[in-house]
């Protein structure tokens, strides 16, 4: 009598090919993610002293603390929009070219750069004897250098460069997914470019935009390098990270510092939560994300 194969004996105990491939998966994601969350959560409810919400009564006491979260989505929000501003007219333009792949790998260079070599260059570009400057005073434009360093355009700077590729990526998947035939036929039916757009694409895009724009947002909101190298840590972009990083590691209070990121998820999670419910009052359907 053979020996039953592999497949057999997984088949016999109920596991299949399937299963055997999200079993990894789900480990990754409880080690990576959901231990991680629920060791940073009863941290967090674990002060030095007081009672267990005191770290949470202590952060929302102190100015200097929670006007973090605003200084935070001052930045982020902006950022986000002028990313997908830039992102969805550049999409629907490389849409139409045969070198999308030359185009989107120059793109995606800040991406591999990473946020601190981005921001050293921009303290070299922008800086007061940087190139920017020095052009614009050679040519007349200014007369002394323009402080574009150690502010909020500095880190503005630095995040849309870092942000835009991630932005534009997604949102160019989400073009190139609409079926080509929908254009076609509002364009048979007369609607010129501008009603093709805002009566077509723009429904169809909005679902998938709006996750854009959720994930571009946590990138942002989670901003750090840039915020101390080009901002100013302790003035208008003493961001909610900063504050996080400060109180365990300055302060040498982790517990302090758990509950400071517990909040910055939670700040991030009511945004996402009211985008995708914007998103569901939009079209969704088969030919929102495919060309089928």
């Amino acid at each position: 009598m053979s020996t039953p194969s592999l497949r057999t004996r997984l088949a016999m105990r109920g596991l299949d090919g399937t299963t055997l491939l999200v079993l990894p998966g789900l480990a990754v994601m409880l080690g990576l993610f959901v231990y991680p969350f629920f060791y940073g959560l009863i941290d967090s409810f674990a002060p030095k002293e007081g009672a267990w919400y005191a770290n949470y009564v202590a952060f929302f006491s102190d100015p200097f603390q929670y006007r973090t979260i605003g200084a935070t989505l001052w930045l982020a929000l902006p950022v986000t929009i002028v990313n997908l501003a830039f992102a969805v007219p550049i999409a629907f333009r490389v849409r139409l070219m045969t070198r999308q792949r030359l185009l989107t790998t120059i793109l995606v260079l800040p991406i591999t750069l990473g946020t601190v070599f981005v921001a050293d260059g921009l303290l070299t570009f922008l800086g007061p004897q940087g190139w920017f400057n020095r052009v614009l005073i050679l040519v007349g434009l200014l007369e002394a250098p323009v402080k574009l360093t150690n502010n909020y355009w500095g880190v503005f700077a630095s995040l849309v460069i870092t942000g835009f590729p991630f932005a534009f990526l997604l949102t160019l998947s989400y073009v190139t997914g609409i079926d080509p035939a929908i254009e076609q036929a509002a364009a048979t039916l007369g609607a010129g470019p501008r009603q093709r757009f805002m009566k077509v694409f723009l429904p169809l895009l909005v679902p998938g935009l709006a996750v854009t724009f959720c994930l571009a947002f946590v990138q942002a909101f989670a901003v750090f390098p840039s915020a101390v190298l080009l901002g100013a840590p302790a003035g208008p972009t003493r961001v909610i990270s900063i504050a996080a990083y400060q109180a365990a590691f300055e302060q040498y209070d982790h517990s302090l510092g758990s509950a400071i990121a517990m909040i910055m998820g939670g700040v991030e999670l009511i945004v996402v939560m009211l985008i995708l419910s914007v998103r569901s009052l939009f079209y969704r359907g088969p030919t929102g994300g495919t060309k089928g």
